[in-house]
């Protein structure tokens, strides 16, 4: 029995024994892998910086439509602006003509001066606004961007193309126009049309014979 009893415990101690295998050999080789991990890197870095090319793109995009749409919405205010300042211009005219027609014995009445101090109130407007008149010379040079010619004559001493007068104050709002100034513009004498010769006489000739000679002949 007790030869049973080690034999079993012997064949017990035996199952236990962990049987160590060897490891099986790599399937690829270091160089192969390294390889492969580089080919692995190259194509993260290529997605990487895709993606950042696009992000870049959409980045440049927004911004270009940032700036397009300030750049609208300025233009649009500016706009508008424009053309309620053009509109403003008549009621400006009008307070000139009132007192430059004004008689001189009325200039020094309260109401004439309250009413220049309204004038005096919209041209501070205007000039908050940055409107600014344009500055016109007798003799300044015609220029379309500023000028619009209502009228061309003749007149000593300017030469063709020379500011006589103006008609109408112009304004300007920065570089833009609010309203061309109308100007009266010299133009050049014209060429008097030759004259043409008158055409010659023709040669007398000898007189026929009258009838009472012939009849005197006979």
């Amino acid at each position: 029995m007790e030869e049973l009893e080690v034999q079993s415990s012997e064949n017990a101690a035996a199952d236990q024994e962990t049987v160590i295998e060897p490891a099986a050999a790599p399937s690829t080789s270091l160089p192969d892998e390294i390889a492969q991990l580089r080919a692995a890197l190259e194509a993260a870095e290529a997605q990487a910086a895709q993606n950042l090319a696009g992000w870049q793109r959409a980045q440049a995009t927004h911004e270009n439509y940032r700036k397009r749409t300030e750049a609208e919405r300025v233009e649009w205010t500016v706009n508008a602006n424009i053309i309620l300042l053009a509109r403003l211009l008549p009621v400006l005219d009008d307070f000139e003509r009132a007192f430059t027609n004004l008689p001189e014995k009325l200039r020094d009445e309260p109401w004439a001066n309250g009413v220049r101090l309204i004038e005096q109130k919209l041209r501070h407007v205007l000039t908050l606004e940055g409107v600014e008149p344009i500055v016109i010379q007798p003799g300044d040079l015609f220029d379309p961007f500023f000028h619009q010619a209502i009228l061309q004559q003749v007149l000593p001493g300017y030469e063709e193309g020379q500011i006589i007068a103006e008609v109408q104050r112009g304004y300007r709002l920065g570089q833009r126009i609010v309203r061309p100034a109308q100007v009266v513009v010299a133009k050049g004498l014209e060429e008097a049309a030759p004259v043409e010769a008158a055409p010659a006489e023709a040669a007398p000739t000898e007189a026929a014979p009258t009838e009472a000679a012939s009849a005197e002949k006979e």
